[in-house]
Formats: C-alpha cells, structure tokens, sequence
C-alpha cells in the first residue's frame, strides 16, 4: 500500500468517525461521543503522518510527531493542533476519569472541533498529495 493509499484510508476512516461521534451524541451517550471525536481527530493526524511516512504507537507519540513534521512546518495552522491537545484530554477524562460527567455542550463542542479539524487536515492532506505545499 503506498502512504497516499494510506494516507486517504486513514482520512476515510476519521470521517466514518465523526459520523459515530454524531451518532453516540444523538443517543446521550456524551463520553463515547467525545471520544470519536478525539479518534477522529487522531486519525487524520495519522493520516497526514503517512504522507511523511512516519508513525508512533503511543497517542503522545502521534501528536509528538504530527507537532514536528506537520504543524511546526507551517502545513497545519497551529490554532487547531491545539485542538488535538484538548481532545486527548478530554478523552482520556470520559474514559479514565472518577466521578467525570462529560456534558451535551462538552459533546457538541469536540464534535464540531473534530469536524474542523478534519476539514483543515483533509485540505492539507490533498495539498501534499498534489506537491502543493510550502
């Protein structure tokens, strides 16, 4: 598979969870909605990575590198990288955290973060794919 293949799967598969995102929203299930978001999130990142032909196993390590390679060469505006950021840890509050009420406005907030963050890694994703960037 070449990392364009690649590349576009990963970007299919985080707007596949944008949709479970919006799903599990619908049905009040508020922490497994912001955890798809942050997936989705997560996924494009890794989507872009695979352009770069780089990946880690650790989700700090994908934000490590989508940070180094991505954001810190000026292809990814920095105002939703730190998007990112803020999703990992809200997740990780909604699946780890004691006594964590995640809200519907929690909800909704990381599922339209995630669908911007998305959008801006999809434009960038086509942008490399075409030789276009910086």
């Amino acid at each position: 598979m070449s990392r364009i293949n690649l590349a576009q799967y990963r970007m299919e598969k985080a707007k596949e969870i944008i949709t479970e995102a919006k799903d599990s929203f619908k049905q009040n299930h508020f922490g497994l909605s912001v955890n798809r978001s942050y997936y989705a999130m997560f996924t494009s990142a890794r989507a872009l990575l695979a352009l770069k032909e780089v990946d880690s196993s650790k989700h700090s390590g994908v934000i490590s590198l989508f940070t180094q390679y991505i954001v810190k060469t000026g292809l990814f505006p920095t105002e939703f990288s730190k998007l990112l950021r803020e999703a990992k840890g809200i997740r990780e509050d909604a699946d780890y955290g004691d006594f964590v009420k995640i809200t519907k406005e929690d909800a909704r907030k990381q599922i339209e973060n995630s669908r911007k963050f998305v959008n801006e890694a999809e434009k960038v994703m086509l942008k490399m794919i075409d030789g276009t960037e910086n």
